[in-house]
């Protein structure tokens, strides 16, 4: 199948969106002290790294939440290269982030026009197991997350103006992998369901072909 093909689709690839099952929290108070040693070796040998040197990749349904709502889109990620097809009405129904450009490109089916714009920090997907500006965390407890055994964080940031943000952060220890994070105050969350790591073809970020751009850049 022609790489233009792929992508000039009139609508993103289908989800059906599940109940996700959460298991209640399990507090660090009422873990056995024993279970929780052999946790520790765990988070000091794989999560508290930096993100591995060799390329992530991954396909997952990704699910934020912002004063806007709930917002739903399946993510095809490949190192520092992601697809976000949306679940949702509106003019634009795929964006392809490449920060390796430094370029967004939303596409536009209807049409079948793009419009690029310049990649910033607003398009962060925070799936490093450490955040930025981060300067302390402390485990919660342990969870089970749409079917993965996760560690709880309450986490502190600082940033360069001095403003703090707490937030908690779920890291699934069986693929570390942050599944989740959320504003401790509840404003803001991001959540990755049903991740699959494995290989995802450069196809997925490329510019579909037949697609004309709206900046008389191509």
């Amino acid at each position: 199948m022609e790489p233009g093909v792929l992508l000039g689709l009139a609508s993103p690839t289908p989800v059906i969106w599940m109940t996700v099952y959460a298991t209640p929290i399990v507090t660090k108070g009422a873990i056995m002290q024993n279970w929780l040693a052999s946790v520790a070796v765990v988070i000091l040998t794989s999560v508290g790294i930096p993100t591995p040197s060799w390329a992530l990749e991954f396909t997952a349904d990704r699910v934020t939440h912002t004063d806007r709502g709930f917002h739903h889109a399946r993510i095809f990620y490949h190192d520092g290269m992601w697809r976000l097809e949306h679940n949702e009405r509106g003019p634009v129904s795929v964006t392809i982030v490449r920060s390796d450009r430094n370029q967004v490109w939303h596409l536009m089916p209807v049409t079948h026009h793009y419009k690029t714009v310049m990649y910033h920090r607003d398009y962060a997907l925070h799936l490093t197991t450490t955040l930025d500006h981060e300067i302390s965390r402390e485990m919660i407890g342990v969870q089970t997350l749409d079917g993965h055994p996760t560690v709880l964080y309450e986490v502190l940031t600082v940033s360069p103006g001095g403003g703090r943000e707490r937030y908690y952060q779920w890291i699934a220890t069986d693929i570390n992998f942050p599944l989740k994070l959320a504003k401790k105050d509840g404003d803001w969350m991001v959540e990755y369901r049903h991740v699959k790591l494995g290989h995802v073809s450069d196809v997925f970020f490329e510019l579909p072909r037949h697609y004309a751009s709206l900046d008389g850049d191509q």
